[in-house]
């Protein structure tokens, strides 16, 4: 006698479909081989002669293994789903097929989220991110709009072990802040994060308002993927102009007391970094050297090839506004291009934003596919 119902064995097989094809297209063969390799690597007696090599394998190597376990945990939850199920059609269990039908719920969403992966494919998708966010309408809600978003992306690459380093906070005067770039350090988190960029737009009571009136404010998010060596970005000197200042903190407070902060302005292109989270002045500059690289490097690429419209600012494929959160008169966050929608703002603005993502990057894929057509 069949104690798994129809569905659940249709449903059962259907996951176990997906994770088959993700496992081919990920090619699981060369990810093992790939962590053999790096862990032969990260035990030479000879790894930290060179520390910025060293820290690129042991990174990849977690990085790496994170991926391999991930699959083996999926690959085992779906065997013991099925289990949990012919154990509740014996024993007549209502209570373990219910836990069984949230473990299958759960295990498809997480099957799904490994598929989205499956999706990244472009030029830079599987590099390190480099975010900027920048205030715009809206005045001091603005700036503290800014600074919430600053805190989401930090909190979801906190839920995901990812590491971060916050390059330049550039604080406003009453509250929140100008402008941020940081960096989030993962495979593939370019192309995750990169279906971000954009305006993200926000309605609320102001906080800062004494008559407690309704206030629409707006910050941009612009991202772009780390530049390494093979990218060869060369930066003549004699195109950069190089500013020192003192670092300040919140309400324009200094935190230092030597000319650390630094500033670099690409003549010919206009384009301005700056960074003053390092300790020294040296750091910053090498910090803010990569940034530009980064701005540099998309820059020529969205001129060499026109097809990357999805990684242009205001690109036709985009739009300028591609996400609102709504505080009040009612709650919701709602994506303007893949409809994706959740009514709970607080979740989001506390890092839970993978739907957001995933529902980005199958958005952005069917674009291209449809005009590749």
């Amino acid at each position: 006698m069949n104690v798994v119902s129809a569905d659940v064995e249709a449903d059962l097989k259907d996951l176990t479909g997906t994770l088959n094809q993700v496992e081919s297209v990920m090619d699981l063969g060369a990810l093992r081989a790939e962590v053999s390799s790096l862990e032969e690597q990260a035990v030479s007696p000879n790894l930290w002669d060179d520390p910025s090599a060293a820290q690129k394998i042991t990174s990849t190597l977690s990085h790496k293994q994170s991926e391999l376990r991930k699959f083996s945990e999926l690959r085992q939850r779906l065997e013991d789903l099925g289990v949990m199920y012919e154990l509740a059609g014996e024993e007549c269990s209502a209570e373990l097929t219910e836990e069984a039908d949230r473990e299958r719920e759960q295990l498809a969403k997480d099957i799904a989220a490994l598929e989205v992966r499956t999706l990244l494919s472009g030029e830079y998708d599987d590099r390190n991110a480099v975010v900027t966010i920048r205030s715009e309408a809206g005045g001091v809600d603005a700036a503290d709009w800014a600074q919430m978003l600053l805190r989401m992306y930090l909190r979801w690459a906190e839920r995901h072990d990812y590491g971060t380093d916050v390059y330049d906070i550039s604080y406003a005067e009453e509250a929140g802040i100008k402008s941020a770039t940081f960096k989030v350090s993962a495979p593939y988190v370019y192309g995750t994060m990169s279906v971000e960029q954009g305006t993200h737009r926000l309605v609320r009571i102001s906080p800062f308002d004494n008559q407690s009136r309704r206030q629409t404010s707006f910050a941009h998010v612009e991202v772009m993927p780390e530049v390494e060596e093979t990218d060869h970005i060369d930066i003549p000197e004699k195109d950069i102009r190089v500013d020192v200042f003192r670092s300040s903190g919140p309400g324009g407070q200094s935190v230092n007391t030597t000319d650390s902060a630094v500033r670099l302005t690409h003549i010919p292109t206009g384009v301005v970094v700056s960074c003053q989270n390092e300790k020294s002045q040296l750091q910053n500059k090498i910090a803010a050297m990569k940034v530009l690289q980064a701005k540099l490097l998309l820059r020529k690429k969205e001129q060499d090839r026109a097809e990357l419209d999805a990684l242009k600012d205001g690109g036709s494929s985009w739009g300028n506004q591609m996400r609102s959160y709504v505080l009040h008169p009612y709650q919701m966050v709602k994506d303007l291009r893949t409809e994706h929608e959740v009514g709970n703002p607080s979740t989001v603005l506390d890092g839970d934003i993978d739907g957001f993502l995933e529902a980005g990057i199958r958005w952005r894929k069917q674009q291209e596919t449809e005009a590749s057509v």
